[in-house]
């Protein structure tokens, strides 16, 4: 497991979405030939960002209203997330939640009524509370307490009641507790003493599922039977070792539950375990890793997900038949975020591609018919004027291969050869992945190529991959980021004398550490609410991050005793070594990231006489969910970049 992630902002989720009387997505069709597309042109951040972003209801609700009739989402159409309602047969959308400076995000309809459930923070600071819309429009807040984390874990298997996870008791320590669906009157269903990460609940609501991370490389899992007078832990997963275990589902019976191992080789396979006989026996496995493995409403059909080189393939099939479910009538993509409807007549999920933000689809699974929902991309903006990224490696200092995505702007050649950026990737241990980045399509189109690198820590590339760069951070992993330039430097597109560097979270530590230890390397950079003093972020992690917190430092190092360590890989502590131009973007209410280390590297910076632009959002927190704020940073890359990069040529003419 990796912590300080970035968020969708970057990863491009945050970048996309609909309009029910638009017309149909460009990308949803072949582009035109060449000789009648229309001239290519740029694209400001605001029209970019004018195509809004979905995103599904949680896996463990109900996406599908109780009539079949409407799909619940999340869109940001009004500038906030808010709940919608999209009716199947006209594609109208009803706005179900009016945020009041806040994100609002769908968790599930109720099973026998138009009361849904939704969770959100304040202003990104991840106190999430579970709220409830009556179906007279009135809202209410079902968390206990004001600072208390909540999360949405499902619903019983009769309908009458859900369950919700929450830290009102230790902050440390997320309990289960079980709501009637009738008065909301709850009852606690499992203390958790251990602080374990509660993964999954069988859906006869006898067994849950936790994971006990102890290193980042060692993991464990638990099962409680909930039956029991007293629920005592069982370990299920006894090994010797550095074995990793994850949960993915129990199955539809409740007999087995199927988990994440990395016990026989490189990638994360599927098992079963027999919860009766302990049996255990192989499910899925692939030459990559298996991200997900989940079931249908009535249990007739399984879906699954392979992280291929940095893209998801999704398989749906029949568990009787093992029939493969085709689908007709969608776009070049990736399809992703299924959900089913109660009687699995019909699926709902999300499809996107490079030059496409994330669409809504329904399909009939008897026919495998598809139909369009929503309509993210901007009508005013043209997909042929996008870039589709290739997948490429290059070489690093050791010889280490190092897989990466790299997007070409249409206006590059050999004769017009363009400034380019290295993009990393927040983690540490996440992944730059092909799909869609309004961020990255804005560089691109303003005539920067990009270099998103997945350096050695990545995941998606086997194990020995994502654990090259334990506690070694800002090492090997540094220097990756610094033969990226030197891979663009060898293409004849790319003027090698004009390369930035730019990273949020994890990677925007990595654009500090570039500036600070090889200053040399990079002519600018762009740090994105980015860990700069490891010393105190190490110490002020969010209480909730306790179940794998000791996973965590062994990753990093413990701040108790490898505090001369965490001085010497925090920029913070060099900043006299940087002398190239700096953009920093931060939220004041990021509790990962606290604003304390931009505020504090900004004036470490200035005080060298290098040009520092402070970009603070008062509203958001590791990660940016207003679209008037990601419009304003998204224009902010590029204004800085025209000046630091496009502008060092024309000083140099």
């Amino acid at each position: 497991m990796r912590y300080l992630v970035i968020t969708a902002a970057l990863a491009g989720m945050l970048a996309g979405c609909d309009k029910p009387d638009a017309p149909k997505a460009p990308d949803a069709k072949p582009e035109a030939p060449a000789e009648v597309a229309a001239p290519f042109r740029t694209y400001t951040a605001e029209e970019l960002f004018k195509s809004t972003a979905v995103v599904a209801a949680a896996p463990a609700g109900f996406a599908f209203s109780p009539d079949g009739s409407k799909v619940l989402m999340t869109s940001d159409e009004s500038g906030a997330f808010s709940v919608y309602a999209v009716d199947i047969a006209s594609g109208t959308q009803e706005r179900l939640t009016t945020p009041e400076g806040n994100s609002h995000f769908a968790d599930s309809y109720f099973p026998a009524d138009g009361r849904i459930l939704f969770h959100a923070d304040k202003g990104g600071d991840e106190l999430d509370h579970i709220w409830v819309r009556e179906e007279d429009g009135s809202v209410k807040d079902l968390t206990a307490t004001e600072n208390t984390k909540a999360s949405f874990g499902g619903w019983s298997a009769d309908g009458s009641a859900f369950y919700v996870l929450t830290n009102e008791r230790d902050p440390k320590a997320f309990d289960l507790y079980r709501y009637a669906a009738s008065d909301y009157a709850r009852t606690l269903v499992f203390q958790n003493d251990d602080a374990l990460d509660v993964s999954a609940m069988s859906r006869d609501g006898r067994w849950l599922a936790f994971t006990r991370p102890r290193t980042s490389a060692d993991s464990d899992i638990l099962v409680a039977d909930l039956t029991a007078e007293k629920p005592e832990l069982k370990l299920i997963s006894e090994h010797e070792g550095n074995i990793s275990y994850g949960v993915y589902a129990f199955t539809p019976d409740s007999a087995k539950l199927i988990y994440a191992t990395d016990e026989h080789g490189e990638w994360n396979e599927a098992w079963s375990y027999d919860l009766a006989t302990g049996e255990k026996a192989p499910y899925i496995a692939a030459d990559w890793d298996v991200s997900f493995v989940d079931f249908s409403a009535t249990g007739a059909y399984r879906y699954s997900g392979i992280n291929e080189d940095a893209v998801t393939r999704v398989t749906v099939e029949n568990i009787a038949t093992g029939e493969k479910i085709a689908l007709s009538g969608l776009p070049a993509g990736d399809l992703a975020s299924v959900r089913f409807s109660k009687d699995d007549s019909r699926i709902a999920f999300m499809v996107d591609s490079a030059k496409s933000p994330r669409d809504l689809y329904v399909a009939d699974l008897a026919t495998g018919e598809a139909k369009v929902l929503t309509h993210a991309m901007n009508p005013a903006v043209d997909p042929s004027h996008l870039v589709e990224p290739t997948v490429v490696r290059y070489a690093s200092f050791d010889g280490t291969e190092i897989p990466s995505i790299l997007y070409k702007p249409q206006q590059a050649s050999a004769e017009n050869k363009v400034p380019a950026i290295v993009f990393v990737h927040g983690g540490p241990g996440g992944q730059t992945r092909v799909g869609y980045s309004g961020m990255i399509q804005h560089l691109v189109n303003h005539g920067y190529a990009v270099l998103g690198a997945n350096n050695r820590g990545s995941s998606g590339y086997g194990k020995s991959f994502f654990h090259m760069d334990d506690k070694r951070h800002g090492e090997g992993d540094l220097q990756d980021i610094v033969w990226g330039r030197k891979y663009l430097e060898s293409l004849d597109w790319v003027d090698g004398d004009r390369v930035a560097i730019v990273g949020g979270s994890y990677g925007g530590f990595m654009v500090a550490a570039a500036l600070a230890f090889e200053p040399d390397a990079f002519d600018a950079g762009i740090n994105i609410f980015g860990v700069t003093n490891w010393v105190r972020t190490l110490k002020s992690i969010p209480p909730w991050w306790e179940s794998f917190k000791e996973a965590l430092y062994d990753e990093m190092g413990d701040p108790a005793t490898d505090e001369e360590r965490h001085r010497r890989i925090s920029p913070l502590f060099h900043a006299a070594n940087i002398t190239k131009p700096l953009l920093v973007v931060q939220g004041a209410n990021d509790p990962r990231v606290l604003q304390v280390e931009s505020d504090e590297l900004v004036a470490a910076v200035r005080a060298n006489g290098v040009p520092v632009d402070y970009l603070l959002f008062p509203d958001e927190g590791h990660g940016f969910l207003r679209k008037e704020n990601r419009v304003a940073a998204s224009e902010r890359y590029v204004t800085f970049l025209d000046q630091y990069l496009k502008g060092k040529e024309a000083a140099a003419e």
